[in-house]
């Protein structure tokens, strides 16, 4: 485990990344009530995650909890939205079922070429941004539906995937809430290709063989996460996310572990 780069030292990680997490956002603040058209909320703290997906060595990042809506729309991430930093609207929000747009840039590269040596002569995964939807639907008090579609906009070949979680809910205290559920991803062509595929472009620079993967199911994970809050503005919380790369994603050269696991810790202030 080491630390992220120095020269970016407060990242938020990118949506590669989280596909192997939750498409949940990291704070359970989405069935709060309102209280004004204003929703702001703040806070720090820490991601340990694979240096890149697939890879067997982890990395400790900072993380910067930023989300602010006004009335339909948001900046920052939005429960179930599939983005942790991007800007958006709710189209639709019922009581049950909620609908809404979101376009997201990453923080960083998905992939440095320098992350392994045995990267080498495969190039970068550039930052991409994307655009997409999500909904949610609320089954229950405790059970909650969650989807989600976003597409490289940007032309940086990484495709269009989905995610799918069920996330349940319960409450033993008054002030903590404790939350988890399983999940996946499923990726087109371009993002296997991409993420996971050897061209023969890459093949002839790095020696490695060629690889080409079919879309599909590319991650299923299971997370489980727990929030304290301290009072009616500050609070705390932690996540876990168990998560295992699957078929055509695990057959190219480029993955050293299957099993991609994901943890944080944050607090923050709302306002």
């Amino acid at each position: 485990m080491r630390l992220a780069n120095k020269r970016c030292p407060w990242l938020v990680p990118t949506s590669a990344a989280l596909a192997l997490a939750s498409s949940t956002n990291v704070i359970a603040a989405e069935e709060e009530p309102k209280k004004g058209p204003w929703e702001i909320t703040l806070g720090a703290g820490a991601v340990n995650l694979p240096e890149y997906i697939g890879s067997d060595e982890y990395e400790t990042r900072g993380m910067p909890v930023v989300s602010v809506r006004y009335k339909r729309f948001f900046l920052g991430g939005a429960p179930g939205s599939g983005s942790p930093a991007g800007i958006g609207a709710h189209l639709y929000e019922g009581e049950s079922f909620r609908l809404g747009a979101v376009v997201s840039v990453d923080a960083t590269k998905p992939r440095e070429e320098s992350d392994d040596e045995s990267l080498r002569g495969l190039g970068d995964i550039d930052a991409a941004v994307r655009a997409g939807l999500f909904s949610s639907y609320r089954v229950a008090s405790w059970l909650t539906l969650r989807a989600s579609a976003m597409t490289d906009v940007s032309d940086k070949q990484q495709g269009t995937t989905a995610n799918f979680d069920a996330e349940f809910t319960y409450r033993p205290t008054a002030r903590l809430t404790l939350s988890g559920g399983p999940g996946l991803t499923w990726a087109d062509e371009e993002y296997m290709q991409t993420f996971f595929g050897i061209t023969d472009e890459q093949a002839a620079r790095s020696g490695l063989a060629a690889y080409t993967p079919e879309a599909g199911v590319s991650v299923v994970r299971l997370s489980v996460g727990a929030q304290y809050q301290f009072s009616r503005t500050w609070f705390a919380g932690a996540r876990f996310t168990a998560a295992q790369l699957q078929d055509d994603a695990t057959a190219g050269p480029i993955v050293k572990d299957k099993n991609q696991n994901l943890y944080a810790l944050y607090f923050g202030y709302r306002f």
